[in-house]
């Protein structure tokens, strides 16, 4: 499967430091070598860079590592193809246009049989069971609130009943955004950290760098990571519970919810017990 990260700032910051630990496990610590993809948001667009070459060998991954985009919001994927040829088309991040803003989508996870019935609003371009998941998500977000941009919270109240559904289909990790703050939801495998005033040195776990981050930061500065798995050695990071959903805005935790806890457990403890069976609503 593929793995996920996402960085959400009080003030604009850049990602370098933890892409550079991340994008190794796109074929030198790990085999996640099937394409990458990152996207920047700057207010309502975002600088969308993807490649089909792994984070590894791509020179578009060579310029994240080394130029310092700063942004609020940022969500990075390198893949493990499970559906869907390696092509350009099929690197995630995705990306669609809803309500005047564009909206960034990333995966992990496996969906099987799931082929629901979408609007025509969105279509996927590729042939991937994780962007099929993001149009579907943004038919029902239209479906519930029209033309008029819900509140962050109403948003969370929608993906939090539709996740769990959708995750009834396979393994369902993901990171949302859309310029203003960052949705996530994990099935199996997500964590997270924040980092804030005072701040202090962290070691990367897959590469032999470390940071000082109050030596290049302010007391205004915060910063959300969330990943597939923790990026650093020396710092406590929490591990999502199976179906949480926490809504990240200005470098914090300011919504979560845990939807459906004791089954998922039980499925990932004991996977022959998960249900492949279709919601109500499909």
């Amino acid at each position: 499967m593929c793995q996920l990260l996402g960085m959400n700032c009080a003030t604009p910051t850049d990602i370098t430091f933890s892409f550079r630990g991340f994008s190794q496990r796109a074929g030198i610590t790990s085999d996640h070598s099937d394409g990458f993809g990152i996207a920047f948001f700057e207010d309502k667009a975002c600088r969308l860079f993807v490649d089909n070459q792994s984070a590894v060998e791509s020179p578009i991954a060579e310029l994240i590592r080394n130029y310092p985009i700063k942004s609020r919001n940022v969500i990075a994927h390198i893949r493990k193809a499970t559906q869907g040829k390696i092509t350009l088309e099929n690197s995630h991040p995705f990306i669609r246009e809803l309500w005047g803003r564009q909206w960034i989508f990333a995966h992990n996870g496996d969906l099987h049989g799931f082929d629901p019935k979408l609007t025509g609003k969105f279509t996927p371009v590729g042939n991937t069971d994780s962007e099929r998941s993001f149009c579907y998500l943004l038919d029902q977000l239209v479906a519930k609130f029209g033309f008029v941009e819900p509140s962050l919270e109403e948003i969370f109240s929608v993906l939090e009943e539709i996740s769990p559904k959708v995750a009834e289909y396979g393994t369902f990790n993901f990171c949302l955004s859309n310029g203003k703050a960052l949705f996530s939801y994990a099935t199996t495998k997500l964590h997270w950290i924040v980092r804030e005033y005072p701040f202090k040195p962290a070691r990367l776990i897959d590469l032999d760098v470390e940071v000082d981050f109050s030596a290049v930061t302010t007391p205004d500065d915060r910063v959300a990571v969330i990943t597939t798995e923790p990026l650093t050695d020396n710092e406590q990071w929490q591990a999502y519970q199976p179906g949480e959903m926490i809504l990240f805005q200005h470098g914090k935790p300011i919504q979560h919810a845990t939807t459906h806890v004791e089954r998922l457990a039980r499925e990932a403890a004991d996977p022959s017990l998960k249900r492949v069976t279709k919601a109500d609503q499909y």
